[in-house]
Formats: structure tokens, C-alpha cells, sequence
């Protein structure tokens, strides 16, 4: 009897602790990243006997090692570009100051004071891969500024008109000399009358080029045949000797002389100039590729690295440390890889990882739990009532 009261309560004791893990679960069910543990339960048996013979009593209950779920939890839409989180395999590759590895599937990062990316509160340095495949720390400390680039190419489109009344079309260009400075130039176009043929079709047109202060560069002429530019005349350079430019133009595409009336449209192309001016850095997120994308004022973009992802053999390994972060002793069963890579999930910008706690199962498991800590506890309750009455046999001997 005093053994099945103490079967009851290794019930007890097993159902306690399983109610605590169901309760952490339930209670971190909008914890981001947070990944459910499991709950079960495993007999106890001791084993012994004499005269060479064995047996086996079941000696109750206890709960077994707790498993991690690492089913993917819903992807989240958020506003922020460093908003990260992990569809599919892999996690996060988190750099501390002393060279220790730190997993995550999903957080939210900015950049802090030494440009350095980190998980936003810690110091915790989001990596990227190196060339040798492995996780490095990213900085953007001699990214924060895109340096000008001088203007070397326009190239227009649109119909200088054969029959406008007026014969001079001006297309006002803005271009950027070596230290970024706008200079706002004038080209203007010239019809030559005396060229018109109609056999075969040709017209020729007068470019000249002023520059800021007004000054005509050397001018230059294009002449269509067909209604195409030629090909000596498709493209010229304009040298501006002031501003140190040396410009190409390009009429190759979609530049035409046909009549239309007293209209002519020529203008420059959509994105059709170089050159910039001096970008402060406006945005850093991550691109479809998995790869840091900064964005600055002047338009200009770049990347910087592929974000590393690190592939544990077997994820059970790892030890939970709290906010959705892990460890690993031993990185040897680590491999890492950058986004979409064979085997690895997609790191994804303006996306935050959700509990992945199913609140139904979690319930459920609770009832359960619920109905053996009761059963248990009457197994205690009988054990007790039948040593009551044993002990009270000697008072009606």
C-alpha cells in the first residue's frame, strides 16, 4: 500500500511539471519566434528478484525530456526593412563581442552607433558570409555615404518634328560634375532646311550645347536618313572644359525626325543619365537574394553580403537561452549557407516569425494533464484510506 501511494505520487509530481510546460507554452503564445515544447511521460520500472530470477515492478510515472517543436510559426508583415525572419530551414547567425555563436529564426535589427547591425536592445551583431562561406559581422561604418559620380552619358528619345514653324526644339539636362554639383545645361536643336530630301528622306539637325554659364560649346550636327539617326551621328561627345564633363549623346533608340505638326518632343530618356550627386544613407533592408541592400539619397544602391544562415544537423541540440535565441556547444555540426541556398530556408525583409504555440492542442494537452494529476491524486487518496483501516485492526483485536 505504501508503494502504490508513492506510484500515486510520482503521478503527482510528473503531472505538475507537465502542467508547467503546457503553461509556458500557453503563456508565451505571442512571444515572437517562440518555439512550443513538448510534453509526454514515461513509466518507471525497478527491476531486482532472487534465486536467479527477475521481476519487474512498475514503480509510476515521470516526465519524459522535453522536445522542441520547430515547425514554422506564421511570417508576420511588418513596416521596418530590418524586420527579419527565416521561411523554410535555418536560423539567423547572431555574433557576440567575445566570438560566441548565437541562433535566432526571426528579430528585429537596426544599426547602432559603430554602423554595426545588430538585434535591436542587445549587442548581438547580425552576420553575413565572407568569402571563405563562413559568418562574419557586418558593418556599414564605410557605407554610410555614396560618393558623386560625374556625368559621361545622355541618351534621348522622342520626334524632332520635320514641319514645326519653330525650327529651334530646346531640351533643358542637369548634370553632375566630379564633386557632385548640378550644373543645369541647354541643348538645343537645329533644323537645317537646306537638308531636307525626300529622296531618300533625310533632314539634318543642329546640336549646340551650353553649359551653366551660358557658354556654347562646339557644335555638332545629327542627320536622319529614313527615319533613323546615322550611324556616324547616332552617338557625339560634348567636352566642357570649365566643368572637366565629357559627355556622349546618344540618339541610337527611339530618337525619330517625322512630321508632326509644330511639335517636336525630344527629351531626355527615363533613367536614360548618369552621374550623381553625394547620397547620405536613407534605408538598409534586405533584398529578395537574402543580401543587405542599402539605399541612399542620390538613388544609388548597393549590397552588402549575403546574410549567413546556419544548418544544425540535429536543432534538438541546441539550448535555449530565452527571447527566441540558441546555442550550440559544439559548431562542428553546424553548416552555413546564404538565402535559398540547397537545404536552406529564405531570409525575408518586413517579416517577423509568431509563436508557432497551437492554442487548441495546448487545451487539450491541459485536460489531460488535468485528469491524470486527478487520477493520481485518488491513488494517493485510496492508499491512505486502507492504511487507516490496517492500522485500525489492532483496536478491534
Amino acid at each position: 500500500m505504501f508503494s502504490s501511494m508513492f506510484v500515486g505520487l510520482s503521478g503527482m509530481n510528473a503531472y505538475s511539471s507537465g502542467l508547467r510546460q503546457i503553461s509556458n507554452n500557453i503563456t508565451n503564445l505571442n512571444s515572437t519566434g517562440f518555439k512550443a515544447g513538448t510534453t509526454s511521460f514515461g513509466d518507471l520500472v525497478r527491476s531486482g528478484g532472487g534465486f536467479g530470477s527477475v521481476s519487474r515492478d512498475g514503480q509510476g510515472v515521470a516526465l519524459s525530456e522535453s522536445r522542441t517543436d520547430f515547425a514554422q510559426g506564421e511570417l508576420r508583415q511588418t513596416t521596418r526593412g530590418l524586420d527579419l525572419a527565416v521561411d523554410g530551414a535555418g536560423f539567423l547567425v547572431l555574433l557576440r563581442r567575445d566570438g560566441q555563436t548565437v541562433l535566432s529564426r526571426t528579430g528585429s535589427f537596426e544599426v547602432n552607433g559603430d554602423g554595426e547591425i545588430v538585434l535591436a536592445g542587445t549587442e548581438l551583431r547580425l552576420a553575413t558570409l565572407n568569402g571563405s562561406g563562413q559568418p562574419q559581422a557586418v558593418t556599414l561604418a564605410g557605407q554610410r555615404f555614396s560618393s558623386p559620380v560625374a556625368t559621361t552619358k545622355i541618351k534621348f528619345n522622342g520626334n524632332l518634328s520635320s514641319t514645326a514653324a519653330s525650327v529651334t526644339h530646346t531640351v533643358p539636362v542637369t548634370v553632375f560634375d566630379a564633386s557632385g554639383s548640378s550644373q543645369g545645361w541647354q541643348v538645343l536643336f537645329t533644323r537645317d532646311a537646306a537638308s531636307i530630301t525626300t529622296n531618300p528622306p533625310a533632314v539634318e539637325w543642329g546640336i549646340e550645347v551650353r553649359n551653366a554659364a551660358g557658354t556654347a560649346l562646339p557644335s555638332k550636327k545629327i542627320r536622319f536618313e529614313n527615319g533613323l539617326p546615322t550611324a556616324t551621328t547616332s552617338k557625339m561627345t560634348f567636352a566642357d572644359s570649365t566643368s572637366g564633363l565629357s559627355i556622349e549623346f546618344d540618339f541610337s533608340e527611339g530618337v525619330t525626325p517625322f512630321s508632326n505638326g509644330d511639335r517636336s518632343d525630344l527629351t531626355v530618356a527615363q533613367n536614360g543619365r548618369d552621374g550623381r550627386d553625394r547620397g547620405d544613407l536613407v534605408n538598409v533592408s534586405v533584398n529578395e537574394k537574402g543580401q543587405i541592400s542599402l539605399t541612399y539619397s542620390n538613388q544609388d544602391t548597393k549590397t552588402v553580403g549575403d546574410i549567413a544562415l546556419a544548418l544544425p544537423a540535429d536543432a534538438q541540440q541546441l539550448s535555449e537561452i530565452g527571447n527566441g535565441l540558441y546555442e550550440l556547444d559544439d559548431l562542428r555540426g553546424i553548416a552555413f549557407a546564404g538565402s535559398s541556398a540547397k537545404g536552406a530556408g529564405r531570409v525575408l525583409s518586413n517579416r517577423l516569425e509568431a509563436s508557432n504555440v497551437d492554442l487548441s492542442r495546448q487545451f487539450g494537452e491541459l485536460i489531460l494533464i488535468q485528469r491524470g494529476y486527478q487520477a493520481s491524486s485518488q491513488i494517493v487518496s485510496a492508499s491512505n484510506e486502507m492504511i487507516q483501516q490496517l492500522l485500525a485492526l489492532r483496536g478491534q483485536g
